[in-house]
């Protein structure tokens, strides 16, 4: 399985199968459809509520996904690649780094790169914009 991180706003189809991992749905118009909902490594709505600072919540939310496990967190992705004909799988939210600014900007979904990574050895990339960067990443 191949993934890469961005968001809904900067996500192109050319990346792959645009898979949401926020709680709510975007509340705008795409311009491409859905490809499915990783649900074990979507952040709470519980631990969203509680405005916490970086390390509260990179600590809270790893404790989710410890919780889960990596085993069927690799399986629940491993079925949405299934379902999207083994297509890299681009794991979205609304942060775009260029926007955000210190002492928040950071996303669940660097902190899910970096559990993954120690978990399974694989890096996750990130294709929109990066952290300093005025705009743009990868693509």
């Amino acid at each position: 399985m191949e993934f890469a991180t961005c968001t809904y706003q900067e996500f192109a189809p050319s990346m792959g199968a645009p898979i949401r991992t926020t709680a709510g749905h975007p509340r705008f118009p795409l311009g491409y459809e859905l490809a499915g909902h990783a649900k074990l490594i979507t952040p709470t709505r519980d631990l969203l509520a509680q405005n916490l600072p970086q390390d509260a919540y990179e600590f809270s939310y790893r404790r989710i996904l410890n919780s889960y496990g990596i085993d069927r967190i690799h399986a629940e992705l491993a079925g949405l690649a299934a379902r999207n004909g083994g297509a890299r799988l681009v794991l979205l939210c609304f942060d775009r780094y260029d926007k955000l600014k210190p002492p928040n900007d950071w996303c669940h979904r660097e902190f899910f790169a970096k559990w993954w990574l120690e978990q399974t050895g694989e890096e996750i990339p990130e294709l929109g914009s990066r952290k300093g960067s005025p705009q743009g990443g990868l693509w």
